[in-house]
């Protein structure tokens, strides 16, 4: 899968994507990753998929589908 390099991951695409927001915060922590920061701003893509996770992936393969 090829990630636009300015494509911005948000909560809301979180959520989307099924995943709790409570426990986001923990997973952004876990993976060494600024949370309030992704808050603020969200946060590349191609920084998510970094993180190497197969929920990280998810929520961008979701976002590419949503447009």
């Amino acid at each position: 899968m090829e990630i636009p390099p300015d494509l911005i991951i948000t909560m809301d695409d979180i959520c989307r994507a099924g995943y709790c927001a409570r426990k986001t915060p923990i997973w952004f922590r876990e993976h060494g990753l600024n949370f309030r920061h992704f808050m603020k701003n969200g946060i590349a893509a191609t920084d998510l998929a970094a993180a190497g996770d197969a929920l990280a992936m998810k929520v961008i393969e979701r976002k590419l589908a949503d447009g």
